[in-house]
């Protein structure tokens, strides 16, 4: 029996009116980033995991525009395909939206808005992908777990219970947009029903790995950072971040030119050639710092 390499999905679509009126006319994940589209933050995590074969999922608005950003995905050694979503009807909808490109293989899904930093992250995603049964998530302290999926931990680390938004949280860990699935994921999503608010909760899918022991939680302790970009003061602040990041350390954060490089995938022919448009930019001059230091 051949064994399906895992598919990325990246979910990136919702009307974004927490952003209004930026978003009127334009997906919150193509917005800028301090110096790079949102898009590229997500997309480089399934990078980082070594998954080459992604979805993207957004709304017949925008669809056309992640495909004139990303194309094909060749250029990074990738293969890109777009999916459209209609209507946003809760996170487990990828699942079922992206069925036929999954075509039975494992998934690693990241929300589109989502910025995810931190030492030692690609060798946690690594070993989330190396676990080809059940699910693995990962969870984030945070200073107000109601407003997100919380995870219920007993003395020895094991998952109790995942509650979306719970008025009193039974930890401060909340469940972050990373979801690494295996292949029972799209099933299992045409399983659970909406909830009160009309949405197939994802707490709800992971509730059912948790059910049948097959759920793990990798807790991303200090030194990691976990960005949510769903308002206008969060987006600016993960520019910011982002921004005393680089400025600091003289490197990019979530550049998939560089990654795609640095994984084999492209050429320093391939990289030199993609900087030349850029050229007159801090991006561009990085590139080209990066294929000749390698």
């Amino acid at each position: 029996m051949t064994i399906k390499s895992r598919k990325g999905i990246i979910l990136a679509g919702g009307t974004g009116t927490r952003l209004y009126p930026i978003t009127h006319m334009v997906s919150k994940q193509l917005l800028p980033l301090y110096d790079k589209p949102m898009v590229y933050y997500p997309l480089s995590v399934l990078m980082l995991s070594h998954i080459r074969e992604v979805a993207i999922i957004s709304t017949p608005r925008d669809l056309p525009l992640y495909r004139e950003l990303l194309g094909d995905g060749t250029q990074w050694g990738m293969a890109f395909s777009y999916i459209e979503q209609a209507a946003p009807e809760g996170l487990a909808q990828a699942y079922l939206l992206a069925g036929e490109f999954l075509d039975g293989a494992p998934s690693a899904l990241v929300l589109g808005d989502n910025v995810f930093f931190g030492e030692g992250l690609s060798a946690k995603l690594k070993a989330a992908d190396a676990r080809r049964q059940g699910g693995t998530v990962f969870g984030y302290q945070v200073a107000d777990p109601e407003r997100y999926g919380v995870v219920e931990f007993d003395p020895a680390n094991n998952v109790l219970s995942i509650v979306e938004k719970p008025e009193q949280p039974k930890s401060n860990y909340a469940v972050t947009g990373i979801y690494f699935l295996d292949e029972k994921a799209p099933d299992l999503a045409g399983q659970i029903r909406p909830s009160a608010r009309g949405e197939l909760e994802i707490t709800d899918l992971l509730n059912l790995y948790r059910q049948a022991g097959a759920l793990s939680v990798e807790k991303l302790g200090r030194g990691y950072a976990w960005l949510d970009t769903g308002t206008h003061d969060s987006l600016l602040e993960a520019a910011d971040f982002i921004r005393t990041i680089e400025k600091r350390q003289n490197l990019k954060v979530s550049c998939p030119e560089e990654i795609a490089f640095l994984n084999g995938w492209i050429t320093r022919d391939a990289l030199l050639m993609q900087a030349e448009p850029y050229l007159k930019t801090q991006y561009g001059q990085y590139l080209v710092r990066i294929a000749n230091e390698e």
